[in-house]
């Protein structure tokens, strides 16, 4: 009875626990690669997975932030999708390095030439964006994902502070603080940056205590391998002897 009792509660935890962790999961979201400064240029990523058992979604459309516009965005080829990125002009002209933009990219689409996201699978769509605004703490996203059985999902619900989470919520990136220097290049040059001598050394010295604890577990696994050959050796030895 207290074994069906435990059996039962672990499924019931299990249940509750698999409930409220797929929603999170099934949300398309963004994400930079590194970081997003406020004032600097990041790489993000767009995850978008596929909410159905029986159809595949074969376009993304991501929608950029219009009360931040960004004056420079570029899509990554991705193998299985052609990409489409459409401008619009803007209300207020940004100046960026001393030049005047009167233009902004307003929509990313990507278009499946293949199989697309199948069920079960998720796909990451990354961009290049920036000048991050200074004045915001995070920009929103709209985006619209849709399904090879003409179904549509639009990803465009704001989150109201103090509210619980919307059915279909817009992804949201979160901006870091400025770096004290103003520095304002790119992920990739600052990933660039990490290439000196010390950080050479420190991840020498990463990859050296990596492969000592490896070494370390498998001879421990080898030592309880022999242990237990040994245990079996002397049991079966003893039952020798009294047979004997």
């Amino acid at each position: 009875m207290k074994a069906s009792r435990i059996a039962a509660a672990g499924g019931v935890a299990a249940s509750a626990v698999l409930a409220l962790s797929v929603p999170a999961f099934a949300h398309v979201s963004v994400q930079p690669e590194g970081t997003a400064a406020k004032g600097a240029y990041a790489v993000v990523d767009f995850k978008v997975p596929n909410e159905r058992d029986d159809s595949a979604t074969t376009k993304v459309e991501v929608n950029l932030p219009t009360d931040h516009p960004l004056a420079s965005v570029m899509p990554q080829p991705l193998d299985g999708w052609s990409v489409k990125v459409t401008k619009s002009k803007l209300a207020k002209p940004l100046t960026l390095h001393g030049e005047q933009i009167s233009e902004a990219v307003s929509k990313v689409t990507w278009t499946a030439t293949g199989k697309g996201i199948e069920p079960g699978f998720f796909q990451k769509f990354p961009l290049s964006i920036g000048q991050l605004p200074e004045d915001a703490d995070e920009l929103v996203f709209k985006a619209i994902q849709t399904y090879d059985n003409k179904e549509v999902v639009r990803w465009i619900e704001p989150q109201k502070e103090g509210a619980e989470e919307p059915e279909n919520p817009a992804p949201v990136l979160a901006l870091s603080a400025a770096s004290a220097d103003g520095h304002h290049g790119s992920a990739a040059e600052d990933a660039s940056d990490t290439s000196t001598p010390a950080a050479k050394d420190t991840s020498a010295a990463a990859s050296s205590s990596s492969d000592t604890d490896t070494t370390a577990r498998v001879l421990g696994i080898v030592g309880i391998v022999v242990g237990a050959a040994g245990v079996a050796y002397g049991v079966l030895a003893g039952r020798r002897r009294v047979d004997a």
